[in-house]
């Protein structure tokens, strides 16, 4: 029997190995994997890797921070995803102190539906603002919220007793709650300390926002979900620090999780010594830290301590960054990684001999999707939705603004050659990206309403 789309002879790639085969695929699901198979459509994949589209648990669009906003929104963020091989996002609702948390969801999902070229789900905020509304999550969970977002950071930071609350609230809704780990009060501090006594440049952020404090921030918000008998998951780990205190709680048998981003894992803080606003681009928070960081992060990655890579893509533009030159704690924090994602891990990860091929599949699909809540993503296998990515391992990408489909203008990764890139990118049974081109319009993703069975 004919098959809508069959990929042919390709090196199929998949947390649990490496094998060939053809994959054949009915509608929008995988509905056979084995030798053979004829489609309405074949692609030959010969000496080219099949694997799950891939899934990105943590991006910002159009993400407001007072008068501007990221630069990417729901429809140039998705195309980059896609021409980077990853098939769904999932994006944030931060809801205004007058909605509730359900206006909220609906308000985001009106600016995203719309405008979507892959799938997309979304973590609800839950800031002091919402310590009131808790009693609505479980509402929010219901339409498809099945994640919430905590800060230790920002105006959003809840204190350690509204941070019980949120924890409870969350794990007696069977949700995930998922957290920004960082010491406030000793950066502001060390903010106050740096500035008042003229050290203004991007250089003090880092600095400003010491690993070890990272690390103290990540035991304590452990801590407290240990006590509410929660499972956690821990945001853009940077260093080692964070990284002991989620590896000794899982040796304890706790449910913790975390994940690191590419710039953690490619990038380093001589960055910010460059001059004007160069030296401005890579301010995020967590920082980017010092090279020796990076062995700490791929260790951390091939030991399961760390489960995901994300990206935290959060881009403003030059002009934006430059504003906050004569304060560096003014510069909108943020960096895009979004389309280079999939193929930085693989080319610094997998071709340099930190992650196996199985472990850049799961860090990037497999492991993302199962614990958000995705059961019919990042997986090869019948009944899976047919999410794919044909991935040319010989293809060489020289990265700069001019090569990649995001919309700031600049990369941190300008200059990079990385080694292997998507040929060809499916969603849900359909071709979205062939021959360099995007092949279908806005409004092509969907919604993924999310949950979780009885932990």
């Amino acid at each position: 029997m004919a098959f809508d789309l069959v990929i042919k002879n390709g090196e199929i790639v998949t947390a649990q190995g490496v094998y060939r085969a053809d994959v054949g695929v009915r509608g929008e699901r995988i509905a056979a994997i084995g030798e053979s198979l004829q489609g309405r459509r074949e692609i030959a994949a010969a000496g080219k890797y099949v694997t799950p589209g891939a899934v990105d648990v943590h991006v910002h669009l159009e993400m407001p921070i007072g008068d501007i906003a990221s630069t990417d929104d729901f429809y140039t963020g998705t195309r980059a995803a896609a021409f980077g091989g990853t098939t769904t996002i999932i994006d944030f609702v931060e809801p205004e102190p007058e909605e509730t948390l359900l206006e909220a969801l609906a308000s985001r999902r009106a600016c995203a539906d719309d405008k979507v070229v892959i799938d997309y789900g979304l973590h609800m905020t839950l800031g002091p603002a919402e310590i009131p509304k808790l009693d609505q999550v479980a509402a929010a969970y219901a339409a498809g919220c099945a994640s919430f977002k905590l800060y230790m950071a920002y105006d959003f930071r809840l204190n350690d007793g509204e941070m019980l609350q949120a924890l409870t609230a969350v794990h007696n809704t069977n949700g995930l709650p998922i957290v920004h780990a960082e010491n406030w009060d000793v950066i502001t501090m060390l903010i106050a300390e740096n500035v008042g006594n003229g050290r203004t440049t991007p250089h003090y952020h880092p600095r400003s926002r010491p690993a070890k404090m990272e690390g103290e921030a990540a035991g304590r918000i452990i801590n407290l979900a240990e006590f509410v008998g929660t499972r956690l998951y821990v945001f853009h780990v940077s260093c080692g620090e964070t990284v002991d205190r989620i590896a000794t709680a899982r040796q304890r048998g706790l449910p913790i999780y975390g994940e690191t981003c590419p710039q953690y894992l490619l990038l380093d803080w001589s960055l910010y010594d460059r001059p004007g606003v160069l030296g401005a681009l890579p301010v995020c928070s967590p920082p980017i830290r010092a090279k020796e960081e990076q062995a700490r992060l791929w260790q951390a990655l091939s030991r399961n301590h760390l489960q995901a890579v994300s990206t935290d893509h959060c881009p403003f533009t030059m002009a934006e960054k430059e504003r906050g030159l004569g304060d560096y704690s003014q510069i909108p924090g943020g960096v895009p990684s979004i389309e280079v994602r999939f193929t930085a891990v693989y080319s610094a990860g997998v071709r340099a001999g930190h992650l196996s091929l199985p472990q850049w599949v799961d860090v990037c699909c497999t492991t993302p999707a199962r614990l958000f809540g995705l059961p019919r993503k990042g997986q090869i296998a019948v009944g899976y939705d047919a999410d794919l990515v044909i991935f040319d391992p010989e293809r060489e990408m020289h990265v700069s603004p001019k090569t990649l489909h995001e919309t700031a203008g600049w990369t941190l990764y300008e200059g990079m050659t990385l080694h292997g890139w998507p040929e060809m990118t499916i969603s849900h049974g359909q071709v979205i990206v062939e021959d360099g081109e995007l092949v279908v319009g806005m409004g092509n993703g969907r919604f993924l309403r999310r949950g979780f069975g009885k932990m």
